[in-house]
C-alpha cells in the first residue's frame, strides 16, 4: 500500500491549455499577485501604447482607474489589427488578447524598437481580468470585443464610422486573484513621469477617479527627454555644473541616450531603461556606463596630475559619489531576464554604451 502510494505515473502529468497556465502561476507572468503585480497589469497595457509612441504613431496616451477598480488605457497609435489572422483564423485583435505569445513585436516588421517582447502583455492581462473590453478605431471604423477570464463572449463587433485611429482597453483585474484592488496613485503616477521622460514628446494623462482630492489627476510632457529627468531628480539638492552632460548617439542599430549631473551629496540615483522598460536590476548598458565613468574619469586625473604617481585609481564608488545619471537604450532585440523584463542581458550593449560614453 505504500508503494501505491508513491507511485508516480503519466496520470500525474498536468497539460495546462491556452491562458489556464497564466491564472495558476501568475507570479511566473508579473512578478507577484500584490500590489506590484496589480500595477504590473496597468503598466503592460500602457506598454504596448508606448511601443506605437516609440515607433512614432502615437503622441498621447490616456490613463483612468475608475471607483470599481477597473483600469482603462487608450493611445492614439495604429489600433490593433482586426482583420483574420492567417494562422489562427481569429481576428488579430482576438489573437492578441487570447493567445501566448502572439504579437508584431518578433521582428515581423510592426515595431523596429518595443518593450512589449514576448507577446505574452495583453494575454496575461486578459486572463488575469474578471473581464476586459478592446475598442479599436482604425480606416474610418470602430470595432470592440468583450472577453472574460482570457476567454472572449462574443465575435469582433463593427460598432460603426469613426475618425482617426487608436486602441482603448479596458479592465477589471480578477478578485480571485488579486486579494486586493490597492493601486497606488503615487507609484503609477512616478512611473508615467518616466515614460514620458524616455519619450520626449509624449503626452501622458493619469486620472484616478477613487481620489477625492484634488490631486486625483496628472498630465506628463517633456521635451527636454532623460536631461530633465535628471534636472528633476536634483531639483531638492545643490548641483555641481548647472546643465547634465548628455550623450546621444545611434551605434549598430541601437540608440544610446545617457544624461548625469553631479551633486554635493554623497549617494548615487542612476537609473537605467531598456525599451523604455524600467531595469531594476540593472544589466550590461549599466556595467557599461559605469566601467567607462570610472575609466574616463581615472584618465582624466591622470593625465592632470591630479592623480599622483603612487596613488591607486579612483573606484567604481568614488566617481559615483554624488552622481545622477539615466542610461537608456533603444535596441532591435533586447534579451530581459523573465517577462517582468527586470534585468537587460545583451553582452552587445555593454560595449556600445561604453564605447558611446567614453566618447560622449
Amino acid at each position: 500500500m505504500e508503494a501505491k502510494a508513491n507511485e508516480y505515473t503519466a496520470a500525474d502529468i498536468q497539460v495546462l491549455e491556452g491562458l489556464e497556465a497564466v491564472r495558476r502561476r501568475p507570479g511566473m507572468y508579473i512578478g507577484s499577485t500584490d500590489q506590484r503585480g496589480l500595477h504590473h497589469l496597468i503598466f503592460e497595457i500602457v506598454d504596448n501604447s508606448v511601443d506605437e509612441a516609440m515607433a512614432g504613431f502615437c503622441d498621447l496616451i490616456e490613463v483612468t482607474i475608475y471607483e470599481d477598480g477597473s483600469v482603462s488605457s487608450s493611445d492614439n497609435g495604429r489600433g490593433i489589427p482586426i482583420e483574420t489572422h492567417p494562422t489562427t483564423g481569429l481576428s488579430a485583435l482576438e489573437t492578441v488578447m487570447t493567445i501566448l505569445h502572439a504579437g508584431a513585436k518578433f521582428g515581423g516588421g510592426g515595431y523596429k524598437v518595443s518593450g512589449g517582447l514576448h507577446g505574452v502583455g495583453a494575454s496575461v492581462v486578459n486572463a488575469l481580468s474578471s473581464w476586459m473590453l478592446a475598442e479599436v478605431r482604425r480606416d474610418g471604423k470602430a470595432y470592440s470585443q468583450e472577453f472574460k477570464k482570457g476567454i472572449s463572449t462574443g465575435p469582433l463587433t463593427t460598432l460603426g464610422k469613426a475618425d482617426g485611429y487608436g486602441t482603448r482597453i479596458t479592465f477589471q483585474p480578477d478578485g480571485d486573484i488579486f486579494p486586493e484592488l490597492d493601486y497606488d496613485f503615487r507609484t503609477i503616477a512616478d512611473h508615467f513621469r518616466e515614460t514620458a521622460y524616455l519619450n520626449k514628446g509624449l503626452e501622458i494623462h493619469f486620472l484616478d477617479e477613487r481620489r477625492k482630492s484634488p490631486d486625483n489627476e496628472v498630465t506628463f510632457f517633456f521635451e527636454g527627454g532623460i536631461a530633465s529627468f535628471v534636472r528633476h531628480m536634483n531639483r531638492h539638492r545643490d548641483v555641481v555644473h548647472s546643465q547634465p552632460i548628455y550623450i546621444n548617439r545611434l551605434i549598430n542599430g541601437s540608440t544610446i541616450e545617457i544624461a548625469l549631473q553631479y551633486n554635493d551629496g554623497f549617494s548615487e540615483s542612476t537609473y537605467s531603461f531598456a525599451n523604455c522598460i524600467n531595469t531594476a536590476d540593472g544589466g550590461t548598458h549599466l556595467t557599461g556606463f559605469r566601467a567607462a565613468l570610472t575609466r574616463v574619469l581615472n584618465d582624466y586625473a591622470r593625465k592632470g596630475n591630479l592623480l599622483k604617481a603612487d596613488q591607486p585609481n579612483l573606484t567604481g564608488e568614488d566617481v559615483r559619489e554624488g552622481l545622477s545619471a539615466v542610461i537608456s537604450v533603444k535596441l532591435t532585440d533586447p534579451q530581459f531576464e523573465g517577462q517582468t523584463k527586470g534585468k537587460l542581458g545583451n553582452a552587445e550593449v555593454k560595449g556600445q554604451v561604453e564605447s558611446v560614453m567614453s566618447e560622449g
